[in-house]
């Protein structure tokens, strides 16, 4: 299988699921695969969850970058993986997994994707979402809050003592190794330029 790997990176709330989960349908079952770098945080169950809490899940040395590189590896030979499945509730594995199957073309996201050289020299082609910080961090309170069950207070505590520091020290920096920086939110044209790069002939298919 020939398999076109393109990635989407940039800092926590750019946009980047999104923006894949209007790709998806557009390019039809069975012609893309997705996998998130999020996907592969170090399981914390050996700490209290007091601790866990505390972490620093923004810096790259929280993510399993061997095994992400191993199932990226096997994705672009054509070999379907199981990947491992994150309680971002806990911050630990829950000791099940979903499979991955193979495609022609498949999409990579995450926010260190480009920070990792051995990932960015993999993609055949990325792009790095530029959003200005006060917009992810209304976006990052409103998914944590509504979709990972923490409190308000805590996210902004944790945006400010770890996302931010470490969105400047290591995501931003990551960008000029992408092909293209597209700045704040992808627009409907964008979205049906990235389709003509990626799936000639389905620019002007309807989404859904």
């Amino acid at each position: 299988m020939d398999v076109f790997v393109f990635g989407i990176c940039g800092g926590s709330g750019a946009g980047k699921t999104t923006l894949t989960r209007r790709l998806v349908p557009r390019l039809g079952p069975g012609e893309v695969s997705v996998l998130a770098f999020d996907a592969y945080y170090r399981d914390l169950s050996h700490l209290s969850f007091a601790e866990r809490r505390a972490g620093n899940f923004d810096h790259p040395d929280s993510l399993d970058g061997e095994l992400f590189l191993q199932h990226l590896d096997a994705l672009k030979q054509g070999i379907d993986v199981d990947v491992p499945v994150y309680d971002f509730s806990t911050h630990t594995m829950t000791g099940h997994f979903e499979r991955v199957e193979a495609a022609p073309l498949l999409l990579v996201e995450g926010i260190l994707l480009l920070a990792f050289e051995e990932v960015a020299e993999r993609l055949d082609y990325s792009i790095f979402m530029d959003v200005p910080e006060d917009v992810r961090l209304h976006r990052r309170i409103h998914r944590d809050v509504t979709e990972r069950g923490r409190p308000e207070d805590h996210v902004r505590r944790q945006f400010a003592a770890t996302v931010a520091p470490m969105h400047d020290a290591y995501v931003q920096p990551s960008g000029h190794r992408a092909d293209r920086v597209v700045t704040g939110d992808a627009s409907d044209e964008f979205v049906d330029e990235l389709m003509a790069m990626l799936a000639p002939g389905m620019a002007a298919a309807p989404a859904g």
